[in-house]
């Protein structure tokens, strides 16, 4: 679905060497920034709070939180268009507005936002590529925080301005923020995608080392069997 016919025989061959190479690729991969210094405290009671996140492909980011403690579920879908335009079809033409999403149902009185945040920004993808994340390019693949509300949008934007400050990355975190931007499900053949093709090559190339690095790098987060 991501990439060419041409680019599926050499992601192949790739494929075999990353599973080979996965630990030490996944090491180096790791990058762990510090926690928000402006996060909500956790809630006193459980319950559900929500959180859409978008950072290149949505398989690897559904993937990714659907192994973090505290998170309730994962959907794959759209967010910043209209819902006359979020499917796959028209979304990949970067002319929509969307960009491929993850909608995180998560318990704040397990996690915070913030501290999603912090795995959003040290493995779930790269906050330095505007609209690009590895081989997939275009505005739907940018990385963007679509707060739900002006607490979420506070916490985002200072978290932005923080690492940037720490210059935690060797170039700028160009993460934008959005608010007011319903999100939509994908169509049922994106819902929990990693975990029905493993063995994938873009999935194993792209998509497995996000896991690898989720487990060494945040450890007291990681499950290991991913929710729903």
């Amino acid at each position: 679905m991501k990439l060419s016919f041409v680019n599926i025989a050499v992601l192949a061959l790739a494929g075999v060497l990353a599973l080979r190479l996965l630990p030490a690729d996944a090491a180096e991969a790791t990058r762990l920034v510090a926690p928000p210094a402006i996060d909500a405290p956790l809630a006193a009671k459980p319950g559900t709070a929500v959180a859409v996140l978008a950072g290149g492909c949505f398989w690897g980011m559904e993937a990714v939180f659907e192994h973090v403690r505290g998170v309730r579920s994962v959907q794959s879908g759209y967010a910043g268009g209209s819902g006359a335009t979020a499917q796959y079809q028209a979304v990949g033409t970067s002319l929509t507005g969307h960009a491929e999403s993850v909608e995180i149902r998560y318990d704040p009185a397990q996690i915070s936002y913030g501290r999603l945040l912090q795995v959003y920004f040290s493995v779930a993808h790269n906050p330095t590529e505007r609209n690009r994340q590895g081989p997939d390019s275009g505005t739907q693949y940018r990385s963007t925080v679509f707060a739900h509300d002006a607490e979420q949008a506070r916490i985002a934007t200072a978290y932005v301005a923080q690492l940037n400050k720490s210059k935690a990355f060797g170039a700028p975190v160009v993460t934008t923020i959005e608010t007011g931007k319903a999100f939509f499900p994908a169509e049922a053949y994106h819902q929990n995608y990693l975990r029905l093709n493993p063995d994938q090559p873009y999935i194993v190339v792209n998509d497995m080392p996000k896991l690898a690095a989720l487990k060494a790098t945040f450890p007291t987060l990681y499950r290991a069997d991913p929710v729903g």
